[in-house]
């Protein structure tokens, strides 16, 4: 398995893979999640889409965004059959790598606050809420963590 940016050909494969990721959380929040309604084409186009692929072929993805003083993980995404095999993980290992990579000092994230199991499973990862919002009409928790070996983190 190996993790790089998604090529143009596979928007319709990641969107599928979002559908099918958060297709159980539209009942909980009672409509349908930012990134299900999300532009993949356009987060190629941008290099903001990376895909965890397993024999030529994407099995899970991360959407991230670089930010002057932070990246941005927007979405992250694993096909509901592939779920609990810490492929997920593996991406969250790469979005920190990939911030301390570009010398950016952390990572931020928002969620549904009623997507409690992500909220949980990003505050053992080490993630601090930073805060809580309305956004577009979803009540989203922001969370953060700073990364080490980032130039803004590193010892002078």
């Amino acid at each position: 398995m190996s993790i790089r940016q998604a090529w143009p050909e596979e928007a319709p494969v990641l969107a599928a893979i979002v559908e099918r990721a958060y297709a159980p959380w539209v009942p909980v929040i009672g409509r349908r999640p930012m990134p299900m309604e999300d532009d993949y084409p356009g987060r190629i186009a941008a290099g903001e889409a990376w895909v965890l692929e397993e024999a030529g072929a994407p099995v899970a993805l991360v959407v991230i965004e670089q930010h002057p003083d932070h990246l941005l993980l927007d979405n992250i995404a694993v096909d509901p059959a592939r779920q609990g095999r810490g492929e997920g993980q593996m991406l969250l290992d790469f979005v920190e790598a990939e911030a301390a990579r570009r010398g950016l000092p952390e990572v931020r994230l928002y969620t549904n606050i009623l997507m409690e199991r992500n909220i949980a499973l990003y505050a053992r990862r080490g993630y601090a809420e930073t805060g809580r919002e309305v956004q577009k009409g979803f009540s989203r928790v922001f969370m953060a963590k700073p990364v080490s070996g980032s130039a803004a983190t590193a010892p002078r």
